[in-house]
């Protein structure tokens, strides 16, 4: 072996305690990947116990997306001017307590309320993971081999989380919550010797507490206005009020967002094309097949009596193309541009999805929605792996994790609308006609992603023809 070839090598190991930090982070990052979907396949079981109407079961995903995406890029702050460690110790510790929380709710109020508290801890800890990822592995390729298995354990979390939560169940709802504490004990001892560090020049730096506050609310009261919509068969003021009220929350914030020194999303971030265009297509994946779970989840369980246990299960086949999409996508990004791949992504998903609408009177389960979970699985994987490739392709090493951060709260912010508008499809329209209007409306909006792909393929070949 040569010299420099040793040198890689001994740079690729890792010492026992790298080890131990990235089995922490990764085990972290399970939990928060994990959380988003277990309830997914246990929420008519926890309606039917606690009395939640239908319009109100959204929030057992909402609350937790909500306050994700609402301080996640002021959780970056935090950690910025705190140290990671310290954040990702305290972030563990709310965490679990939210869990303890939802785990024992006797009402509604209070499984809602664990699973916000659990999104706002999931908000510091993000960004807390990555920072301690960033400084534990300071060396390549030790750093690209933790950063692959950061991304393989969240990647596996999300498809872990639909299977655990009919497996937990079947036993009690209660178990997907109470699931972490013993997660959570194992990663506090795990992160006894990491290295914090807190950034040069972060320490007196300002916060930005009313851009969140103000962000947070407007989104928060759009999503309520939406909810009582579809809870309101008559009498529509109120919504119309709260709708009135979120505008203008939201006209205050982006007033906020222009004038203020200490603004959420950075002066220099917004001046980039290409995250504007990554967060744009963040938006539409998660409002396509990124809520495709919620609806599947309610029709198999409402329409097809299927049990938790076996609903989870017939979510296996998606998972894995989610997966298998992902891969693919890898490749095809070799030699394809991210918008190319964009545009297979979405076009498939859009096929599924639609498949999935027009098969839904088909009894059997492998002739009607299975096919159409395989083809909108493959275009899930494909566009989630291009819309972060094109979201930080262009943008400076010192951004890339305050971009990473805008793509994904633009995700769980247009999760969060994206059930919301189902919700109102699903309880508006009775039966099996409801849920393919849904599917439809899925469909709509992945078309409208594949129409957001052909834009910037095209402003890509009016770039290569422009005279340098």
């Amino acid at each position: 072996m040569s010299t420099g070839q040793q040198a890689s090598a001994a740079s690729a190991a890792m010492d026992t305690t790298q080890r131990r930090s990235l089995a922490t982070l990764g085990l972290a990052q399970f939990a928060i990947a994990m959380d988003f979907s277990i309830v997914y396949v246990a929420m008519p079981t926890i309606g039917a116990d606690l009395g939640m109407e239908p319009a109100v079961l959204q929030w057992l995903v909402t609350a937790y997306a909500l306050p994700f995406a609402g301080f996640l890029l002021f959780g970056g702050a935090v950690v910025d001017r705190l140290g990671a460690r310290r954040v990702f110790v305290a972030g563990l510790g709310v965490f679990g307590a939210a869990s303890i929380l939802a785990g024992a709710a006797g009402a509604e109020w209070m499984v809602i309320a664990g699973r916000a508290l659990q999104g706002v801890a999931a908000a510091f800890l993000s960004p807390a993971i990555l920072a301690l990822l960033s400084t534990g592995f300071p060396v390549e390729p030790a750093r690209a081999r933790a950063y692959s298995v950061w991304g393989a354990v969240g990647a596996s979390g999300l498809a872990a989380g639909v299977v655990f939560g009919g497996v937990f169940t079947e036993v009690s709802w209660r178990l997907i919550f109470l699931v972490n504490i013993p997660i959570v004990l194992a990663c506090i001892w795990g992160a006894r010797r990491m290295t914090d560090t807190v950034r040069a020049g972060t320490a007196g730096a300002r916060m930005p507490v009313a851009s969140t506050a103000l962000g947070t609310a407007a989104i928060l009261l759009v999503v309520s206005a939406l909810t009582l919509l579809g809870e309101t068969a008559d009498d529509g003021v109120v919504p119309v009020a709260v709708g009135a009220i979120a505008l203008v929350a939201l006209l205050a914030f982006l007033v906020n967002e222009r004038r203020s020194a200490t603004p959420l999303v950075a002066r220099s971030l917004r001046r980039l094309a290409n995250v504007r265009r990554g967060a744009l297509a963040a938006a539409l994946y998660m409002s396509s097949v990124g809520t495709e779970f919620f609806v599947i989840t309610l029709f198999l369980q409402d329409q097809r009596d299927l049990s938790p246990l076996a609903a989870g299960i017939a979510f296996l086949p998606l998972a894995v193309l989610v997966t298998a999409g992902n891969l693919w996508a890898g490749r095809l990004l070799k030699s394809w541009s991210a918008p190319r791949v964009l545009l297979l992504g979405f076009g498939m998903s859009a096929v599924g999805l639609l498949m999935l609408a027009t098969m839904l009177g088909v009894e059997s389960f492998w002739a009607g929605m299975f096919p159409g979970l395989l083809v909108s699985g493959l275009g899930h994987g494909m566009v989630f792996t291009s819309v972060f490739v094109l979201g930080n392709t262009g943008v400076p090493a010192e951004l890339s994790g305050a971009a990473g951060a805008v793509l994904t709260s633009a995700q769980y912010v247009s999760n969060a609308v994206g059930i919301a508008i189902l919700t109102i499809i699903v309880t508006r329209i009775a039966g099996t006609p409801g849920f393919a209007w849904a599917f439809g409306f899925n469909a709509a909006v992945a078309l409208a992603g594949a129409v957001l792909a052909v834009v910037l393929i095209r402003s890509e070949k009016r770039s290569r023809r422009a005279p340098r």
